[in-house]
C-alpha cells in the first residue's frame, strides 16, 4: 500500500510544480511526446498528473478498503487512472477549444455606430463612445464635417488603435 500512496502523492507533487513552474515541465513533457502531435494533448502535464494520483490512490483504497492483492489494486488503479486521465484530457481541450470567439479587435469597429462626447471640430479630433466586445471605449475622432456633441455616428474606418473616422447617422 505504500507503493500507491507514494504514486498518489507523486501526482499530487507533479500536478503542484505543474502550477507553480507553469510552462517549464509542461515543454519537458512535450519533448517527451516529440512527434506525437497527433495526440493533442493527451502527454500533457495535468494529464499524467491525474493518471499517477489517480492510480495511486485508487490502489491504495483497493489494498486497503478491499485488502485486494497486489495485481488487482494496481489493474484497479490502472483502471481508474485511465479514466481520470481522459477526463483530464476532454475538460482541458474544452477550456482551451479553438473554436471560440477571437477577441476583438478595433478594425471589428467599422461600420458600427456610436455617439459624439466630445464635439469634433472641422479640423481636429473629438471623441466618440463605442462598444467594443460589449464594452464601452472612447476613442479618438475625425469628421469631414464639425458634429456636435450627442449626435450618433457612424464608424467608416479605423486608422489607428486610438482613432476613428466617423460620419454622422442620417434618419
Amino acid at each position: 500500500m505504500g507503493w500507491f500512496l507514494g504514486l498518489g502523492s507523486a501526482g499530487l507533487v507533479l500536478l503542484a510544480l505543474s502550477l507553480v513552474f507553469d510552462g517549464i515541465l509542461e515543454g519537458f513533457f512535450e519533448s517527451i511526446g516529440g512527434g506525437l502531435s497527433g495526440l493533442d494533448g493527451v502527454l500533457s502535464l495535468p494529464v499524467i498528473a491525474g493518471f499517477v494520483s489517480a492510480l495511486g490512490f485508487s490502489g491504495a483504497i483497493a489494498t486497503g478498503a478491499a485488502g485486494a492483492g497486489a495485481v488487482a489494486s494496481t489493474l484497479t488503479g490502472i483502471a481508474v487512472g485511465a479514466v481520470v486521465a481522459w477526463l483530464t484530457w476532454r475538460f482541458s481541450r474544452a477550456l482551451l477549444r479553438d473554436g471560440a470567439a477571437p477577441a476583438p479587435r478595433g478594425e471589428d469597429l467599422t461600420g458600427t455606430s456610436g455617439a459624439v462626447v466630445t464635439a469634433i471640430p472641422a479640423d481636429g479630433y473629438g471623441e466618440v463612445l463605442l462598444y467594443l466586445g460589449g464594452q464601452p471605449v472612447k476613442y479618438a475622432a475625425k469628421a469631414a464635417e464639425p458634429v456636435a456633441r450627442g449626435t450618433e455616428v457612424w464608424v467608416e474606418s479605423v486608422p489607428s488603435p486610438t482613432s476613428v473616422t466617423v460620419r454622422p447617422v442620417e434618419h
